[in-house]
């Protein structure tokens, strides 16, 4: 067999068809199997470059046997696909060192581009296994299965195995402790304290007292030495929530240790070595707070080491089923009535906006869970919780074809020279477009960028050529309700 040789193991058909075709078209040489017995005599006749794998095969489990293929051909980089797409499942395949994890339904230009990464990675060392030390806990905090999800998911099994700093940026209610917890109870100082401090919530002259810690004396009131959060979580993982409310003077100090690795505590003479893996958190735009100077850029990069983006519910709709099933069997674990959702109560609550995120939906099925007259909950029940609520459905887009046919009339209408019609044209839809969305996040380029579909620095770039501004009248103007229009120009202040 040659370094083209690719061994996949698949008992779905038809993903195995995909698969085979997509990889004989860039050159590569696919045998398939649809077993655990199989695929151990195919590698035992031959050298295969690269293993792709499904999970759920049908004489076991996928992954379960895999340390057993890894300590006989150290070599072989494995690429894990799975439809069982649960935080478990991609802490799994982490834990038996496979190369890569795909959740199914994957995109099979993103699979070819890790099959030929993979196996220049297995020709220039071996990639040995990496064993749990204990079981993975049961009751991981984290539910949903959708695709955003799976990205977090991914982002998550990278961290686990070092101490490198993570940033976890999202909305307020996405979920962030959740991430952070996760990645301390599954990670190398699982065993050690999780240390959680809200920096908002703290007064702003106390920030360096409750981080650092002081020493009796050092300030009046200060009585006996106190320990900071930084020694407080020796062993283990410190939680800096709300970072972005950090005051700037404390973000030096911060600075300061992170780049150290040692702290002081106020009013002390000795420094004290950092024994914690830092995690951070915020709902916050940090980029427009470095520009305005309110939060240090060098801050930034020093914890943004790895940012781990959360997504908001209403780009999850497909979790909240799984979400609200799951928060109706946490209330009846913690002694409430055990209720069920009707299919049309969970789609009600698939179209709201939820702009409390997680942490909204929820409070409502608490509520419900502990309101409601009957065992099993109907669009009845919720629609009174909901009342006064944002609108439950989002206006319908304008379809494909009537832009179209708008975009037609107006290059028929405006015959400009040949070559800048499609600019024009663009631009004519572009700026009421970039207008309308920023107008309806209130300003958040994150956000926007999402709805929009393009890179946040690309959206940035292209605000700046527009000279759009997030936060200047023209979006008040149209946040208070004025309809999008293409070609309409902008829109007049109230």
């Amino acid at each position: 067999m040659t370094a083209r040789a690719v061994l996949l193991v698949e008992d779905d058909v038809s993903v195995a068809t995909v698969i085979t075709a997509a990889l004989n078209a860039e050159g590569y040489v696919v045998t398939c199997s649809d077993s655990i017995a199989g695929r151990d005599r195919l590698l035992a006749r031959g050298e295969f470059a690269i293993m792709l794998t499904d999970v759920m095969l049908t004489d076991g489990d996928g992954i379960e046997t895999l340390p057993a293929v890894r300590e006989r051909y150290p070599h072989l980089p494995v690429i894990i696909l799975s439809a069982q797409n649960t935080l478990d499942t991609a802490v799994r395949a982490s834990d038996t060192g496979a190369f890569e994890y795909f959740p199914k339904p994957f995109d099979l230009d993103e699979l070819v581009g890790a099959v030929h990464h993979g196996i220049g990675q297995g020709l220039d060392r071996a990639r040995a296994p990496e064993p749990t030390a204990e079981p993975i806990p049961p009751g991981l905090p984290l539910v949903g299965r959708s695709a955003p999800m799976q990205a977090v998911y991914r982002m998550i099994t990278r961290v686990l195995r070092n101490d490198l700093t993570v940033l976890i940026l999202g909305e307020s209610g996405t979920g962030k402790e959740l991430v952070a917890e996760a990645i301390h109870q599954l990670g190398n100082r699982g065993s050690g304290p999780f240390v959680a401090v809200n920096a908002a919530a703290i007064p702003h002259d106390l920030i360096e007292s409750e981080l650092f810690g002081h020493e009796k004396g050092a300030f009046t009131g200060a009585t006996a030495r106190h320990l900071g959060k930084f020694e407080l979580a020796a062993g283990g993982t410190l939680f800096l929530d709300e970072i972005g409310d950090m005051p700037i003077e404390a973000q030096t100090r911060l600075l300061r240790a992170l780049q150290s690795g040692r702290i002081r505590r106020v009013g002390g003479a000795e420094d004290i070595v950092l024994d914690c893996r830092i995690i951070a958190a915020t709902n916050r735009d940090l980029m427009p707070m470095i520009a305005a100077g309110t939060f240090r850029q060098d801050l930034y990069y020093r914890l943004a080491v790895v940012p781990i983006e959360l997504p908001p519910l209403r780009d999850r709709a497909d979790d909240i089923a799984a979400l609200s099933h799951h928060f109706l069997t946490c209330a009846a674990n913690e002694g409430l009535p055990r209720r069920q959702l009707t299919a049309a109560a969970s789609a009600l609550l698939a179209r709201q906006p939820w702009r409390g995120n997680v942490r909204e939906l929820r409070n409502l099925i608490y509520r419900l869970a502990l309101m409601a007259r009957d065992d099993v909950i109907d669009v009845a029940a919720i629609e009174p919780m909901l009342a006064g609520e944002a609108p439950t459905r989002a206006p319908e887009p304008r379809a494909p074809g009537d832009l179209a046919a708008v975009l037609g009339q107006w290059l028929i209408e405006n015959p400009g020279v040949p070559g800048q019609l499609y600019d024009d044209a663009l631009a004519m839809f572009e700026r009421p477009l970039f207008l309308h969305v920023l107008a309806q996040t209130a300003g958040n380029q994150l956000r926007a960028a999402q709805i929009l579909g393009i890179n946040r620095n690309t959206l940035r770039k292209r605000l700046q050529e527009l000279g759009i501004h997030p936060e200047d009248a023209a979006i008040r103007a149209l946040s208070g309700g004025l309809p999008f229009r293409p070609g309409a120009g902008e829109p007049q202040s109230a």
